[in-house]
């Protein structure tokens, strides 16, 4: 495979049809047997794949060029989530607003080219897959826990962690899920994962979400600031389900469609194998 049929395999998995902002291929590659893929690859682990014996680096997280300057642009992918919450399409778009701004400007000053530089020097194929891993871990968590949930309408904060803790991600990692508004025996009432779009939206947008009739949303992180203003909104509880083993569940649905198609993978930098 090249680095355009790997990054087609991961767009078609997510069931996109363009490469979102946030993910692209930085340096192309032909021939591609064996890869690296992890949760942040820089300089260190470039060099230590290219010891290894691998042909392509994937980071997960941006890490260089286009897809770290524009996080920011797939935000407002989010507001269609949002929507399917509930949410009115106006009041999504203003809820976010302040949160993309913030982004931007932390990106605006971020040293971009550092990895892309690294990995041009050492003749590295190296590309970024992001929003399109996020999706597959949205729609797996979510999906599982619809299955898990369907015969308790009064599933609680303990059932929904519980429940996490069957995917094995969520088993094998250090950080495991924690509630972080409310108790373990609060009533979860509607059940939301949002794990895609860039980053958080911040306390506008948890705040947007429960007004819309979610009981408990589930992310992969959440500020100290954005958890302080949630629990003094006191209308929704917040489950947050651990980042790298969230990032893991998407990464290794992507993981499967390339050894499926005879590509040798080596986890690292934060990837937990499933198996």
């Amino acid at each position: 495979m090249n680095t355009k049929e790997i990054m087609d395999l991961a767009l078609e998995l997510a069931g996109l049809t363009e490469v979102p902002e946030d993910s692209g291929i930085i340096v192309e590659g032909e021939n591609i047997k064996k890869v690296a893929i992890g949760v942040d690859m820089e300089l260190a682990e470039m060099m230590l794949a290219r010891e290894l014996g691998a042909d392509l680096v994937i980071t997960h997280h941006p890490k260089g060029g286009n897809p770290a300057i524009n996080l920011h642009k797939v935000m407002k992918a989010q507001i269609d989530r949002m929507v399917k919450a509930g949410v009115p399409i106006n009041k999504a778009q203003k809820a976010l607003s302040e949160k993309v701004g913030q982004v931007e400007r932390a990106l605006h000053v971020s040293n971009y080219d550092r990895a892309v530089s690294a990995a041009k020097l050492l003749k590295m194929p190296f590309m970024g897959v992001h929003t399109p891993t996020d999706i597959l871990a949205e729609n797996k968590v979510e999906a599982h826990l619809e299955n898990a949930l369907k015969d308790k309408p009064k599933a609680t904060l303990d059932d929904v962690v519980k429940a996490l803790e069957e995917l094995p991600e969520y088993q094998k990692t250090l950080a495991k899920p924690v509630i972080r508004v409310g108790s373990k025996d609060d009533f979860a009432g509607k059940v939301f994962v949002t794990m895609a779009g860039g980053t958080g939206g911040g306390a506008a947008v948890a705040k947007a979400y429960f007004e819309a009739g979610v009981g408990t949303l589930i992310c992969m992180h959440m500020p100290e600031d954005v958890l302080k203003a949630v629990r003094e909104q006191n209308i929704g509880n917040v489950i947050v389900a651990g980042h790298m083993a969230s990032d893991s569940v998407g990464i290794n649905e992507f993981i499967k469609g390339l050894e499926d198609r005879g590509i040798e993978v080596i986890r690292m930098s934060g990837v937990i194998d499933p198996k």
